[in-house]
């Protein structure tokens, strides 16, 4: 068999003639006169059979002499690109999707191996192709119960087969009850203390499940108005005697940052925050590390703007350190609270830190 007869039976030439090369596909193939070896998912003008030679990689091209072609750009890159869009495709077609989508279904349709997709997804978003459905699925329940006369019927229009088994999953999508949320959190109580520290004036929040807010601000008055749009139907009320031992803790942990202090925690956010912040509360005090460092730690290297993002999102100051975290250049990079606290934050601990140093040496 002469070699272009091997080249048209190679069902990779197929793939290129007919301009359907598989996403998951890694091949490159090389021009045989020029050396030059391209990528088969860039479009460029096919070469005579004869003329192509089939690398199952381009590593596998370089060691044979080949380089790259400059038209084609960076493979990389390029593959990048074509990720962006494909994942951008997945994300429209969940977002339209009645939540019942099979993400094995989905990865085929988009023309990936279920195992790739799901890689390629949560590089791209920071998040599985599960927990981007189950957001989308917590969302639409929850607007469903707000606008809907009942919540049987909100049940069934959010995709639900029965009652029994939305109510199994109601406390993780809505936080409470369906009959407390519908209702806009009326009867949740929630305990707050408002008072002085030498961050200026700061509020601490408590439900039944702990700690739901430590905010700090200039004006006391900003501080309750927040609360107020964050729990607008609960009954907001003055602390007990344990709230307030709770709040003098908080205290200490602002002004007394190096101290290890147990506070009983009401996290409320997203899978991908969830991980983010845990990351965070595992940050021994007096250190620092980038967005980038906390990207990686919780496996989504390519994620750290939206680490960024979910340390913005933190409504628990010194609680859940995100003051611990700054750009790759050593900036502070922002802070919901003000950058003069977050430095004043950092400088304590480190100076405690030192000083608890020095009394072990």
């Amino acid at each position: 068999m002469d070699w272009s007869m091997k080249i048209l039976k190679d069902k990779r030439w197929k793939w290129l003639k007919n301009k359907e090369v598989p996403e998951k596909a890694k091949f490159v193939y090389g021009v045989i006169a020029s050396k030059i070896y391209f990528d088969p998912h860039n479009p460029s003008r096919l070469p005579k059979p004869e003329n192509i030679v089939f690398f199952d990689n381009e590593n596998d091209a370089i060691l044979a002499g080949y380089r790259k072609s400059k038209r084609c750009g960076d493979i990389q890159k390029n593959t990048k690109n074509r990720h962006c869009k494909i994942i951008k495709k997945a994300c429209e077609i969940m977002d339209n999707s009645d939540g019942k989508i099979k993400l094995d279904e989905l990865a085929d349709t988009v023309g990936m191996s279920a195992y790739h997709f799901h890689r390629v997804f949560k590089e791209q978003t920071g998040v599985t192709p599960k927990e981007y459905l189950q957001t989308k699925n917590r969302n639409q329940v929850q607007q469903n119960i707000s606008t809907h006369d009942s919540i049987t019927a909100a049940v069934y229009d959010s995709g639900f087969s029965s009652n029994s088994r939305f109510y199994e999953k109601s406390n993780q999508l809505l936080g409470m009850t369906p009959k407390k949320f519908k209702s806009g959190g009326k009867n949740e109580v929630i305990y707050f203390s408002i008072g002085k520290c030498s961050l200026r004036s700061f509020l601490v929040a408590k439900s039944a499940k702990g700690l739901c807010r430590i905010s700090i601000n200039n004006d006391p008055e900003v501080l309750i108005k927040e609360l107020q749009d964050a729990f607008s139907h609960a009954e907001l009320i003055g602390g007990d005697a344990e709230f307030d031992l709770i709040v003098a803790k908080v205290v200490g942990l602002i002004e007394h940052p190096g101290n290890d202090t147990e506070l009983p925690l009401d996290i409320r956010g997203t899978a991908f925050q969830q991980k983010v912040w845990k990351a965070l509360r595992e940050i021994p005090a007096g250190e620092t590390v980038t967005y980038s460092y906390i990207a990686q730690k919780i496996g989504m290297p390519k994620s750290y703007r939206a680490v960024a993002n979910a340390c913005g999102a933190n409504k628990l100051a010194v609680a859940v350190p995100c003051h611990r975290v700054v750009r790759n250049d050593g900036s502070l990079g922002g802070y919901r609270w003000g950058l003069d606290r977050k430095k004043v934050l950092i400088n304590r601990e480190k100076e405690q830190h030192r000083i608890i140093g020095k009394k072990g040496n």
